[in-house]
């Protein structure tokens, strides 16, 4: 039951020149809704027509279903007048009947006139009056009180599928917000470690979904692979290091104090060596972009572990257990990475040269038609093996192996990187932990299942809530299978 202030026309003295329209915004508020029962009271010694209340009521419950008229003051109309129009529904009708009550006076109030006292006043005020005699079985406060309370029964079972499949909702919803928010934490150590590991296994259910394509977030890695790393090596700039100038300095460098009287094999070796190295930045990029999309997964994770969050500490532990695995991987993956880059330069592949066309023999004489040697000197003279054009071929041949070079590591860098890192987070994440918690001493459970305040207060509001809806439900069976009779 709602009561709810009259309409008023003017704000008074101390009050918001936005009172009235404020008054009509909240009274509509309610009655607005289909399933509310509106009680329209009006004062007898005024005219219906005028009736703020009845205007109200037309509006927002045109058919009058759910609209009962109410006439107050009766006892104080003018003598000679009385309201038998309005009651017996000519003045204006609505589908449920109107209802005439006598109230207390204010004297009747001064003198502490108690409620009984005052419905046994109008209940012979209706039958002794003249006017209202043949309808005082059907006014006063006692006969609205009764009328209101059979059309609600009627309203409430006429709506019990609906109303019971609301409440039953209701309460599977909630049911759910507790399992999501989880019950009270127990006090058993045993107990409160199996609730720890639980929630740990929860939260790596929600981290390899992201991996494995089941939640957003592990195509980034596929990513690196696919656009950084090959980005990163095109980004490498090889024309400097294998200028004619710097592949001269290089060869003679290698060659000591006696210049190479053929191929100058140490200048091969030491330009792959340095320029293979090249790649190792990359490499360490590679690894380091995996790392940081695996901590963002944990994070993610984390979060969207509903399980997990009523307990901030246990959060907190996690995050930190998983982030000092990340970094160890990370590690080892960084590690065989670079391994991969320096066995490429450790070791060059003698076949590519081989199949690379070599320089005719300085000394090498021109053959006659016939096949056989000429005493005759060679058409061409020997080329030059000191000067830029020799560098030029030694810089494109070594370009072209560190090219080769680079096509593999493109190929082998990601799966280390998925072997040491990615593997491992799905395997062994929280390994270490586990073997931590078991070190723990049984009082330490406890603190690391500590709740988050606010969804201790959450969980205590959604459990009264669950209360209510339960009974609830059970007032609305008792409504549908316990009869009429009230």
């Amino acid at each position: 039951m709602i009561d709810l202030p009259g309409l008023t026309k003017v704000a008074v003295e101390g009050q918001s020149e936005s009172i009235v329209q404020d008054i009509e915004n909240m009274v509509r508020s309610y009655v607005d809704k289909p399933n509310c029962i509106i009680l329209a009271i009006s004062p007898a010694n005024q005219d219906i027509a005028t009736s703020d209340a009845i205007k109200l009521s037309k509006e927002v419950d045109p058919t009058g279903e759910r609209t009962f008229g109410v006439l107050t003051k009766l006892d104080l109309m003018d003598k000679g007048t009385n309201a038998l129009d309005v009651l017996e529904g000519r003045a204006y009708r609505l589908q449920n009947p109107w209802v005439g009550i006598v109230n207390r006076s204010q004297a009747d109030i001064n003198r502490k006139v108690d409620m009984i006292s005052a419905r046994e006043k109008e209940r012979e005020y209706f039958e002794t009056s003249p006017d209202y005699a043949h309808l005082s079985s059907r006014m006063g406060s006692g006969y609205l009180a009764k009328l209101l309370s059979q059309h609600l029964e009627s309203v409430i079972k006429a709506h019990i599928p609906s109303i019971t499949a609301t409440i039953n909702k209701t309460i599977d919803e909630l049911e759910s917000e507790l399992d999501i928010i989880g019950r009270a934490v127990a006090a058993d150590p045993g107990a409160q470690l199996y609730t720890i590991l639980d929630l740990c296994r929860a939260f790596d259910r929600v981290f390899k979904e992201h991996l494995d394509g089941g939640r957003s977030g592990g195509d980034r890695i596929y990513g690196v692979f696919d656009h950084k790393l090959p980005a990163a090596f095109k980004k490498l700039s090889f024309d400097r290091y294998l200028s004619v100038q710097n592949v001269k300095k290089v060869v003679s460098e290698a060659d000591g104090y006696q210049p190479h009287l053929m191929a100058p094999e140490q200048g091969y070796r030491r330009l792959i060596e340095k320029g293979i190295n090249y790649f190792r930045g990359p490499a360490e990029a590679t690894v380091d972009a995996v790392h940081v999309v695996l901590k963002d997964l944990v994070r993610k994770s984390i979060g969207e572990t509903e399980q997990l969050r009523r307990f901030p500490t246990l959060q907190a532990a996690i995050a930190t257990a998983a982030n000092e695995a990340l970094e160890r991987f990370r590690e080892d993956g960084r590690s065989t990475a670079l391994r991969l880059v320096d066995m490429e330069a450790a070791y060059v592949t003698v076949e590519f040269f081989r199949k690379l066309p070599q320089d005719p023999p300085a000394d090498a004489p021109a053959s006659k038609a016939g096949g056989k040697p000429s005493a005759e000197p060679a058409a061409a003279p020997p080329p030059d093996r000191y000067g830029d054009g020799h560098f030029r071929s030694i810089a494109s041949n070594v370009s072209q192996y560190i090219r080769m070079v680079g096509d593999e590591l493109l190929q082998k860098i990601p799966k280390a990187a998925v072997h040491c890192q990615v593997r491992e987070a799905k395997r062994s994440l929280l390994n270490h932990f586990y073997v931590q918690m078991g070190k723990k001493e049984a009082g330490e459970f406890g603190h690391m299942l500590d709740e988050d305040p606010a969804m201790m207060e959450r969980r205590q509001q959604c459990f009264k809530r669950l209360e209510l809806y339960k009974s609830a439900r059970d007032e609305v069976d008792s409504v549908a299978w316990g009869g009429s009779s009230r």
